[in-house]
């Protein structure tokens, strides 16, 4: 009886490794390669005239030297106000622009809708960075008609973040107006609502999930993008925070690099908050559009 228990546990126990066993190994693996980089930016932040070469030492030196210098910088605090109004404006406009897209999709039948969505999807298989040279040819163009939506312009900016992610959150949004009962829209339009009312007062406090998904990923994209901010802003007064805090690590003998560190973890901060803020409606906004569609 007690080979027969030992044999049993020792079966019982292979058995575990071979169906879950290995996915804890695996995840700690996972965690030990996010989480590595973090702690040596975080370092190199705390050590005054940090090199990377003389920085392999986590926590070696701990000071707050680089953050007091970091805030006393004259430009650092226009390129972080640069990025969250460029990446807000951005986050809300996608949001909008994609809902009323995808509302009009998924209510609406009308010839070559199917079509339609699928070129969506198409265009989005090629990165936008792509077009790098057609984006500053065009907004060259544009610039000497209006000059508020040309090169060196947020707005600029902003109007070619919104174009690139119009087709794929449209596609997203799609799929959960499709979760929401067309009952609702049949009832409100009995009650004699209009389309806009339906859609402002019915459809969009339901979406209200992946809509928040949808501004979060937006906001991420927009605030962290530094090749199309870099082709489109030419003055440092218009710089947004990636491309501004490029021009510290231009040249890697003399960049600061604990200055670059300390302005990397700071502008973490808002994407940790608004993540945090928006964290109840992630899972259900990404999970719930793949019911129907």
């Amino acid at each position: 009886m007690a080979k027969k228990q030992e044999l049993h546990t020792a079966v019982t126990g292979t058995r575990w490794w071979a169906e879950v066993g290995w996915r804890y190994i695996v995840g700690v693996l996972v965690v030990i390669y996010c989480i590595v980089p973090l702690l040596y930016i975080l370092s190199v932040s705390l050590v005054p005239g940090a090199t990377l070469t003389g920085s392999n030492e986590l926590f070696r030196t701990i000071s707050f030297q680089n953050y007091v210098d970091l805030f006393n910088h004259p430009d650092y605090k226009h390129w972080v106000v640069n990025s969250l109004i460029v990446s807000s404006i951005t986050a809300i406009g996608t949001v909008l622009m994609g809902a009323a897209a995808a509302y009009a999709f998924s209510r609406f039948r009308f010839k070559g809708r199917r079509g339609t969505l699928t070129f969506l999807l198409l265009v989005q298989m090629f990165p936008q960075m792509l077009a790098f040279v057609a984006l500053f040819l065009l907004l060259l163009g544009i610039q000497e008609v209006f000059p508020g939506l040309g090169l060196n312009s947020h707005f600029g900016l902003i109007a070619v973040y919104l174009g690139g992610a119009l087709g794929s959150n449209t596609f997203l949004l799609y799929g959960f107006f499709n979760s929401v009962p067309r009952e609702l829209d049949e009832a409100a339009e009995i009650d004699g609502a209009t389309h806009a009312q339906t859609f402002w007062t019915i459809i969009m406090p339901l979406v209200l999930p992946v809509l928040a998904v949808v501004s979060l990923l937006s906001f991420i994209s927009s605030f962290g993008d530094f090749v199309i901010a870099k082709v489109v802003l030419q003055t440092p007064d218009k710089f947004t925070l990636a491309v501004g805090m490029y021009q510290w690590a231009a040249d890697d003998r003399i960049a600061p690099w604990g200055l670059f560190a300390a302005g990397a973890v700071v502008a973490a901060v808002p994407v940790i908050l608004l993540f945090q803020y928006l964290q109840r409606y992630i899972v259900s906004g990404l999970t719930a559009g793949a019911v129907k569609g």
